[in-house]
């Protein structure tokens, strides 16, 4: 564990023993992550907290691990930020939650868990203004509803709408229902609940994000086009994000994460924010993605928001090769984030792209304008154009190769693929992005299969110098 120096996290990525660690996406040499915590932006710097365990590969010991950037390409990895504390509201981990300014003060609300089980409670810390440093006193900002409905609650975020601060936490209900609890937040130190919010009865809500737990939600306000060929923004929209738990979830999460777009007005009568969906879908389309967190940015001139979700090992997918626990524990490490994505919505249908920033790692251009079967370096960004047909990213060769991406291209689209290692990230234009894990083996190279009349340019990624 590294807690006595800030490192840069991919540089020190680029020893790491083993071929399937990342590159190009900070997280620590050692230990367990998941989902990320605490995004947010201050003094100049994007910060990235994560669940982490930094003794194990194993999703036990939660703590919050902490990176930060301040352009979104340079990391750098800093001590562990909470940790659970022995007799305390978060004696079983410091589970997932945000960060946002309190005054001048940097604050976590964090869901601290005592036994293991549904129930938790929003926990508050404080940190330095470099949120480098945190103090956990063990204060709690809201314990469970004095409602026997609510049988679970999780994952407290925040959001500001009319000037007025609220908070919602993702809950399961006794009847089998997921839903949102809304709490008005005055004092980030006292939270008062104001009832269930919405539920997966909602009959938007029903097509689109089915669950039994709406775990780790987002509520943020986009841009918004009506005209996908031109671009420009004629408005906002709000988007409402969850990982759609199930019962029997063991970090498969065969339901994934979902969305609703729509709008957020006031009750004319309580002044309490109402959301109503309009649409829905899907937020990421593979197997190997949940538990996103969304930071909203200023809405300077137009607003904007970007996410990061959590990729994670699993033993393969859809015919994918995975990693057994045995062979994840024997390497010591687990889970990984994704790049920061940029979100809006186009003709009423989330558009997911990676952060411009990311094109950066670009090194050198390994083949430009390429045709049929594409060499792919093991860390890569690929981007695809050309006449519509299939689009094929293939591990290894022969009775051993897999098929890690299969993807339909429309005339006039475009696709951009980034390999790093054992993390495959798939962004095609006017629509969201598809995450997938796959781990070469020794010997085994990468091959893009582009369709006849579309062409692939490939570029090596490097470290900005």
């Amino acid at each position: 564990m590294t807690d006595l120096a800030v490192v840069s996290s991919l540089a020190q990525a680029a020893t790491h023993p083993d071929p399937a660690f990342p590159r190009f996406h900070p997280r620590p040499a050692q230990g367990w992550i998941n989902d990320p915590n605490g995004i947010s932006y201050i003094n100049g710097r994007y910060h990235v907290f994560f669940q982490y365990n930094p003794s194990s590969a194993r999703h036990t010991q939660i703590h919050w691990g902490h990176v930060s950037t301040a352009d979104l390409v340079n990391w750098e990895e800093h001590p562990v930020a909470l940790a659970p504390q022995a007799g305390g509201p978060d004696s079983a981990g410091c589970w997932t939650g945000v960060v946002t300014l309190d005054g001048d003060v940097p604050t976590a609300a964090y869901s601290g868990v005592q036994d293991h089980g549904g129930h938790s409670q929003v926990v508050i810390a404080r940190g330095s203004s470099d949120l480098v440093t945190w103090t956990q006193d063990g204060h709690v900002a809201a314990s469970m509803p004095a409602d026997s409905s609510v049988t679970a609650v999780r994952d407290p975020f925040i959001f500001t709408f009319n000037g007025s601060r609220y908070a919602i936490q993702g809950a399961g209900l006794a009847d089998g229902r997921a839903a949102l609890l809304l709490y008005t937040v005055d004092s980030l130190d006292d939270w008062k609940y104001q009832g269930i919010w919405l539920t997966s009865a909602d009959p938007v809500a029903a097509v689109h994000t089915p669950a039994e737990i709406w775990e780790c939600p987002q509520l943020v306000e986009v841009p918004s086009s009506s005209d996908s060929s031109s671009g420009s923004s004629s408005g906002s929209s709000w988007v409402m994000m969850f990982s759609l738990w199930l019962s029997g979830d063991d970090h498969e999460h065969a339901n994934g994460v979902g969305h609703l777009i729509g709008s957020l007005t006031s009750d004319p009568e309580t002044g309490l924010p109402v959301f109503t969906a309009v649409s829905g879908g899907k937020s990421d389309l593979g197997r190997d993605f949940y538990a996103p967190q969304i930071v909203q940015l200023s809405s300077d001139p137009e607003p904007a928001a970007l996410l990061w979700g959590w990729a994670y090992e699993g033993p393969g997918r859809d015919g994918r090769r995975g990693r057994t626990q045995d062979e994840i524990d024997d390497a010591g490490w687990s889970g990984v984030l994704t790049h920061p994505r940029l979100l809006s919505v186009v003709d009423g249908a989330l558009v997911v792209a990676p952060a411009p920033e990311v094109s950066a790692y670009r090194g050198s251009l390994v083949a430009s304008e390429a045709s049929g079967s594409v060499a792919v370096p093991a860390f890569a960004e690929v981007l695809v154009a050309g006449t519509a047909g299939t689009v094929e990213l293939v591990l290894g060769s022969g009775a051993a190769g897999q098929v890690v991406y299969m993807g339909e291209l429309a005339a006039g689209e475009e696709l951009r693929i980034f390999v790093d290692a054992s993390l495959v990230e798939v962004y095609l234009s006017n629509s969201v992005a598809t995450t997938l894990r796959a781990y070469p083996a020794p010997g085994e190279s990468w091959t893009l299969n582009v369709p006849a009349g579309a062409t692939a340019d490939v570029w090596e990624l490097s470290l900005p110098r």
